[in-house]
């Protein structure tokens, strides 16, 4: 199999092929491979010859665990992108080298259907999946990973060979904890997935048009702006309050708002603005959106402008808010700190997030407020890898740089930031009656670090909570010897 290596004009688009430029990496070679025939073959030379490897799909992770300066080989998925009905399986064949955006595009076009999945359509399905999955449609349908039925895996085994493995959610599978283990615990950890099998659990029969959720037949998007300089701190608290307060009431599985999704945009006063952005889904959308702007912006007292439209599904999946994903994003470094709330954000917070999103400082940045629960919550914790199914919100504290000297104050506004929000328990989400550990498709290097965590709970417990035991034991008989592995990987039991 061929070698891209660095004299290789191909080579620098390919090692540079990553989200966030905050890491750089120089892998002694790059293998493109087109089959999962030839991943093995990759996997068994890199593990003979003793050389550090890793995978990569889209490119999206957002820590340096595939842009690791010791990586000696990287498989790019980019060119394994077939996706298909498999009627054996009664279930959708996704290769991890496809993206969400071709996903959507080919399950719409070829049968109208849809898997809810994360909201940026360059992001690759190998990682996605894998990490759980969320994204616009997850209220209503869940996550990605609650509609996985099967996956195939590049293995090694105790004696150093590599091998393709499919597993499956069947009960008498014997590879049934392999399969487990994809629904939530991210990638990098067991073996390389080569391609997924996507069916929602409760489909019968073999009609590959009722095999997934049938597409929304439009989405109506809406914008809500504010300018920061009418705000004072009181006006503030009203608008943080109201989205969590909102979130509390609205996120029960059998919620009528579950077609709504929406996302509280609190950024930092340098960048002028404060924003909601959202959609609907269904013949109640406008309904919908109306209601919950009077319960969250019209509270606020402040003007605001809002913009509607409505578009048909997959011209919006393939280009959702062209404003989040613009040019230039794809050369921004990059420090996301995530949290899963059970409960809506305390005064408290509300005045510390304030505070630095008003402090004199040269970032761009803030803290974003994401809908979450509903149909995500009607799975038990165990029943996947993904443990957080009672939460309301996803949160995170986020910053970008594009000089290289905004690094160091970015870093230490954001780590700050997000530490003072979690006075109480060590400066992490703790499991606990408000808050639920982190998203492990958004990793944060910082959870295992003493000098941000202090709070006891090891990051694996904040990620996983007692779903690591299991997961340890799965990365133990499904990769004895560690090849795969990064700053937050699972630990062999």
């Amino acid at each position: 199999m061929e070698k891209i290596t660095p004299g290789d004009i191909r080579y620098s688009d390919l090692a540079e092929k990553r989200f966030n430029k905050r890491y750089t990496g120089k892998p002694e070679y790059i293998v493109l491979p087109a089959s999962t025939a030839e991943v093995t073959a990759a996997v068994q030379e890199a593990v003979s010859s003793q050389r550090r490897l890793v995978v990569r799909s889209g490119g999206h992770c957002l820590e340096g665990f595939v842009s690791d300066p010791a990586v000696q080989v990287l498989l790019d998925l980019s060119l394994m992108t077939n996706i298909s009905y498999d009627a054996a399986r009664a279930a959708f064949m996704v290769e991890a080298g496809a993206t969400v955006g071709e996903m959507y595009r080919r399950l719409f076009l070829g049968w109208s259907v849809v898997l809810p999945a994360g909201e940026h359509p360059g992001i690759g399905m190998g990682g996605h999946v894998a990490g759980g999955a969320f994204g616009f449609l997850c209220r209503e349908y869940g996550l990605a990973a609650d509609y996985l039925y099967a996956v195939e895996v590049v293995t090694v085994d105790t004696s150093g060979k590599a091998q393709a493995v499919i597993a499956t959610r069947e009960n008498n599978d014997p590879h049934r904890e392999l399969w487990w283990a994809h629904t939530g615990a991210g990638g990098g950890n067991f073996g390389i997935v080569t391609r997924y099998w996507l069916r929602a659990p409760d489909a019968t029969g073999n009609d590959p048009y009722t095999a997934l959720p049938k597409a929304p037949s439009a989405i109506t998007t809406f914008r809500v702006s504010w300018e920061w300089k009418e705000f004072d701190e009181g006006a503030f608290n009203r608008l943080a309050k109201n989205f969590g307060t909102w979130c509390h009431q609205h996120s029960k599985p059998d919620s009528p708002t579950l077609p709504l999704f929406s996302i509280l945009f609190l950024n930092h006063r340098n960048i002028g603005k404060l924003e909601i952005k959202g959609l609907a889904t269904g013949a109640d959308a406008h309904r919908l959106i109306d209601h919950h702007l009077a319960d969250i912006a019209v509270p606020v007292g402040i003007p605001y402008s809002l913009q509607i439209e409505e578009s048909p599904w997959l011209r919006f999946a393939l280009n959702p808010f062209p404003e989040l994903f613009q040019p230039g994003m794809d050369s921004v470094a990059a420090k996301v700190k995530d949290a899963y709330f059970r409960a809506p954000l305390t005064d408290s917070q509300i005045a510390t997030a304030y505070r630095y999103l008003t402090a004199e400082a040269p970032i761009g940045g803030g803290l974003g407020m994401a809908t979450y629960g509903g149909k995500v919550n009607t799975i038990t914790p165990d029943a996947t890898a993904t443990a957080q199914r009672s939460c309301i919100m996803d949160v995170a504290c986020n910053t970008g740089w594009l000089d290289p000297k905004g690094a160091a104050p970015s870093l230490e506004w954001v780590r700050n930031f997000y530490k003072d929000l979690f006075p109480d328990t060590g400066g992490v989400p703790v499991p606990n009656e408000q808050t639920d550990g982190a998203m492990i498709n958004h990793p944060d290097t910082d959870l295992a670090d003493p000098v941000w965590n202090k709070s006891g709970t090891p990051w694996y417990t904040l990620y996983y909570k007692d779903n690591y035991p299991r997961l340890q034991r799965v990365k133990a008989k499904w990769d004895p010897l560690n090849v795969f592995h990064h700053a937050l990987s699972i630990q062999p039991a």
